[in-house]
């Protein structure tokens, strides 16, 4: 077995298939934010529950469900690329000092810029943070041989639902560190509590997984596709069959509705909240599908994704604090319900609203790209 330090690949250039599908899966992203800004008169504590919301809205929130999976996946991959161009050591440090960066930002500016206040009763620890830990984690977990890295990452995403037994309460031993890797929960904090949004453990393996793909990207590009397509098939594989056995690998089981549709909503209704086995199942066949249509694309037809792909952490923070502006400035210009606050019809409003921030948004990603390539002081590496 070799070492994950002397398998990566030495590919120099940026891939535009990996940046076009992080620019995918940002703007999905972008409309579930809307959805979030938008339905705040409805806001559900599960937009999944079947239950309580309108399939067409089901369907709006589904698609987001690519975003997180599919980035950590990336995020891993990139980093085998940015260690066959600088060394191990080198990924190892960029990823422990760009995932403390995170961390500071999830509880700073993001946080701000969901809440308004800068010490919330309720500090939401979301995806930034877990992508931060993810990151930190890896640091450590790369210079592990790439099959014991590979192993790591499918014992992680496919044997974590195992645990869901085990849950502690406030005031338990390793009931801290628990509530941060899989179980959600609130965390007491001087001022008020912490909310561990996104339970990190699952996440930790998705990004080991991407870095195990990293060798793929030095083969053959038609070599590349077929593995990619075959991973692809055996993980979408795998979620049928685990999902049609409705046993384990997902805590929410399935049944017939009266329709076709509602059948097809309940199926995938996914656990994401720890991501469960069927969850990343699905989600990282799918990209790995779309990476490989990608990688077949015509570049010309890419090139505006891999705008916003290109600097996901600036068109993250910028987005955020679009969606709050736009939403102070429409409820000081009465564009509110009865709630007071702004209410969109429909979902197909919220696909409406989001392409057409898409637009600034897309103005200022280009700007950013062409600073980083101008540029060379290091903090612009971590946009």
């Amino acid at each position: 077995m070799t070492s994950a330090s002397t398998s990566t690949p030495t590919t120099a250039p940026r891939i535009g298939a990996i940046d076009a599908l992080r620019g995918l899966v940002m703007l999905l992203m972008l409309v579930d934010h809307v959805r979030e800004t938008v339905f705040l008169h409805a806001q559900l504590r599960d937009p999944m529950d079947l239950a309580v919301t309108a399939p067409d809205l089901v369907a709006t929130r589904l698609t987001s469900h690519l975003c997180a999976p599919v980035f950590l996946l990336l995020t891993g991959l990139s980093a085998c690329l940015y260690a066959g161009k600088h060394g191990t050591g080198a990924a190892s440090r960029f990823l422990l000092t760009r995932g403390l960066f995170l961390i500071g930002l999830e509880v700073t500016l993001v946080n701000l810029a969901w809440t308004g206040r800068l010490l919330p009763p309720v500090l939401y620890l979301q995806v930034i943070w877990a992508i931060g830990l993810s990151m930190v984690a890896l640091a450590g977990l790369l210079r592990l041989p790439r099959p014991a890295l590979a192993a790591v990452a499918l014992v992680i995403m496919l044997g974590h639902n195992l645990l869901d037994g085990i849950v502690l309460a406030p005031g338990q031993a390793g009931y801290v560190p628990w509530s941060i890797l899989h179980q959600r929960g609130l965390i007491d904090l001087p001022w008020g509590v912490a909310r561990t949004s996104y339970p990190v453990l699952p996440w930790i393996g998705v990004a080991a997984a991407g870095y195990a793909l990293g060798p793929w990207f030095a083969l053959d590009p038609d070599a590349r596709r077929r593995r990619l397509l075959a991973l692809g098939a055996a993980a979408l594989a795998g979620f049928l069959v685990l999902r049609g056995l409705d046993g384990y690998g997902e805590p929410v089981p399935w049944q017939a509705g009266p329709t076709i549709g509602a059948t097809v909503l309940s199926f995938l209704n996914l656990t994401k909240y720890p991501p469960s086995a069927c969850f990343l199942l699905l989600t990282l066949g799918l990209g790995l599908w779309l990476l490989a249509l990608f990688e077949a694309l015509p570049a010309a037809r890419l090139a505006w994704l891999r705008v916003f792909g290109g600097t996901p952490l600036f068109f993250y923070v910028v987005h955020l604090w679009l969606l709050r502006g736009l939403h102070h400035l429409a409820l000081a210009l009465g564009f509110a319900g009865m709630s007071g606050r702004v209410e969109a019809g429909s979902p197909a409003q919220l696909w409406l609203i989001a392409a057409l921030l898409s637009l600034p948004l897309y103005g200022a990603c280009r700007w950013m790209v062409g600073l980083k390539r101008r540029g060379r002081h290091p903090v612009l590496s971590y946009l």
